[in-house]
């Protein structure tokens, strides 16, 4: 017969993949397997999808009737055995059976995940891949988790020595959940009916674990679970400018320039692959990188970075990565790359990138100590939002509807800009085709047109139509040059506007996820004020999930502002560009033309 379960309680889906349910609702089971604290079902309404096993109740057909009982119900179940001889026979002394352990209280599983929820939110790696491997002497097999003294997911407590502290602060949000609260979640369902002592209500937890806003480590952060010491180096400073927040401005800006790609080779030239010259203006030295040193690069920073946009590399492909147009492409698109990374103030900054940027290249054992102690930053997930430090004082802080309109205001903006880049590049590209091969063909008909008039004039003897004939056979020259002129021009002027569009649409897809882990915040800060209305939670601990709440907005803002100010630099830049190249390339043609005109001026 088909499993069934009745619903307990209401559920409402919130991500793709996951079915409603309403309270006393029976739901038909695929499976009654659950898959890491999620069932699989049809609902009443005939929607499939997953739902929290920890909602519904199976039911279970009746049990069968246990078989009758023996005649003799005192008889054992071997018979009698026979009793020992007297003399081995010695009286026991009597003693009471001893008590019976109380069992613990015990709860439904959560509705996420059977084994315990790291409070940090859990790290992830945003890596996209690479198109070479890492079998060089610059890596090592180990991982990070191989090693002793690996990140975990909790943070030893560390003491002052000798009264110092050796330019380290400890910070703590101070955890907020009482027992209550987390046996609450544990349950999968954080209000039950009943629960409304004062000290009880916390905010709940998002049943999604997957959401960015708990892997970031933005929720932990939030309720308060981030501890950790921070370094005067790894503090961010988020400050008040004209437009709003917005990042410190790095105090020793520097450019980095990435030319000459070279095919290099290995294992006795077994091995190939393309190297980068890499300058940076702050120190001189040149350094050579591959691909997928950028590829680690960009894992790392999108991984310690949940609110910033870590733009994106350029696309990899899987064959031709040697032809010369693959290679000046990709070189091009490292360095968009390049610039927007050190354009930034705090990605510029960061150890991972300095360390990439000046470790010279043949030194093995600098790169992989640089590499492993990026690996073991301490300062991701919710303890990143530690080293953010936000203006205080009269005047310095947020109000949270303007804050929500203004996050509002950007998406609508996001999706008006991801949608006239979409058509742009559609557009450019179309255009680029067109000159290629439509324009450089119809161009070099017309040439080839005159080209065969000239001839069919040459079959004339006379002397007085000779210059005539030449300057005809001239501007069926100036025609087919022109054909290859257009043919050319994409790489001058449309192909650079179509690398940007590739660039800021990477930085576009980024914003989504910034913007969630805002959201999730501001939703805790709303429901701690509901449960401090209904009397459910003290004004103090709603007061610290707001002072929590406003740093991750700061940060949002100042990223925000970030964006439009390079934005603006990069589009006024780049359409300066486009048309300085436009007007060279039709005063090229213009001089064809006048060229072949002058012709006729001796006729």
């Amino acid at each position: 017969m088909a499993l069934l379960a009745r619903a307990l309680y209401d559920f409402r889906s919130e991500n793709p993949g996951e079915i409603s349910l309403r309270e006393h609702e029976v739901l038909s089971l695929c499976s009654e397997q659950d898959i890491e604290g999620w069932l699989e079902g049809i609902n009443s309404r005939g929607d499939r999808g997953l739902f929290p096993a920890s909602y519904v109740q199976v039911i279970r057909a009746p049990a069968a009737k246990p078989p009758p009982a023996a005649r003799y119900a005192n008889l054992p179940a071997g018979g009698f055995e026979p009793l020992p001889p007297p003399a081995a026979f010695k009286p026991a002394t009597q003693q009471a059976p001893p008590l019976a352990a109380p069992e613990p209280f015990s709860l439904p599983p959560a509705a996420g995940y059977p084994f315990p929820l790291a409070p940090y939110g859990g790290s992830y790696q945003l890596s996209q891949g690479s198109d070479d491997d890492w079998d060089d002497d610059w890596d090592e097999s180990s991982t990070v988790a191989d090693e002793p003294g690996a990140l975990s997911s909790s943070y030893p407590d560390y003491e002052e020595v000798g009264g110092q502290a050796s330019g380290c602060y400890h910070l703590s949000t101070g955890s907020e959940l009482s027992l209550s609260s987390r046996s609450d979640h544990l349950a999968g369902h954080p209000h039950l009916p009943g629960s409304s002592a004062k000290s009880s209500a916390t905010v709940s937890r998002n049943l999604n674990r997957f959401s960015t806003f708990v892997k970031s480590g933005g929720e932990a952060f939030v309720l308060g679970e981030a501890s950790g010491f921070v370094k005067d180096g790894d503090k961010l400073c988020v400050v008040l400018g004209p437009q709003g927040p917005k990042w410190q401005e790095n105090p020793y800006s520097f450019q980095c320039s990435i030319e000459d790609p070279t095919k290099q080779t290995k294992f006795k030239g077994m091995k190939s692959y393309i190297a980068y010259k890499l300058v940076p203006s702050h120190t001189g030295q040149q350094v050579h990188r591959r691909y997928k040193h950028f590829d680690w690069l960009y894992g790392r920073l999108a991984e310690k970075f949940p609110v910033i946009s870590v733009p994106h590399l350029p696309e990899k492909q899987a064959t031709g990565r040697f032809e010369e147009d693959f290679i000046s492409k990709r070189r091009k698109g490292l360095a968009w790359w390049m610039d927007h990374m050190c354009s930034h103030p705090v990605l510029a900054q960061c150890d991972a990138f300095q360390h990439f940027l000046t470790c010279p290249s043949t030194d093995e054992k600098a790169w992989k100590q640089g590499k492993r102690k990026a690996e073991k930053d301490e300062m991701v997930g919710a303890n990143f939002f530690l080293t953010i430090s936000v203006p205080t004082g009269p005047g310095a802080g947020l109000d949270l509807q303007e804050v929500e309109s203004q996050v509002d205001g950007f998406k609508a903006f996001m999706k008006k800009m991801d949608e006239s880049a979409l058509q742009l590049n559609h557009t450019a590209s179309e255009f680029a085709r067109k000159q290629v091969t439509g324009f450089k063909k119809e161009y070099q008909k017309v040439g080839h047109s005159f080209k065969c008039l000239s001839q069919a004039f040459e079959l004339d003897q006379q002397a007085f139509s000779i210059g005539l004939n030449q300057a005809i056979a001239f501007t069926a020259e100036a025609y087919d040059a022109i054909g290859d002129l257009f043919a050319d021009q994409p790489r001058q002027d449309l192909d650079a506007v179509m690398d940007l569009l590739a660039l800021y649409q990477g930085h576009l897809s980024n914003f989504p996820d910034v913007i969630h882990v805002q959201k999730g915040a501001l939703t805790k800060v709303k429901e701690s004020k509901r449960h401090v209305e209904e009397g459910k939670m003290e004004l103090q601990k709603a007061e610290g999930i707001q002072e929590r709440c406003n740093i991750i907005s700061f940060a949002t803002l100042a990223e925000i502002n970030h964006f439009h100010k390079i934005r603006v630099r990069d589009f006024k830049s780049q359409m300066q560009h486009f048309l300085q190249q436009q007007i060279l390339f039709f005063q090229k043609v213009t001089q064809k033309l006048e060229e072949a005109l002058h012709k006729y001026g001796s006729v």
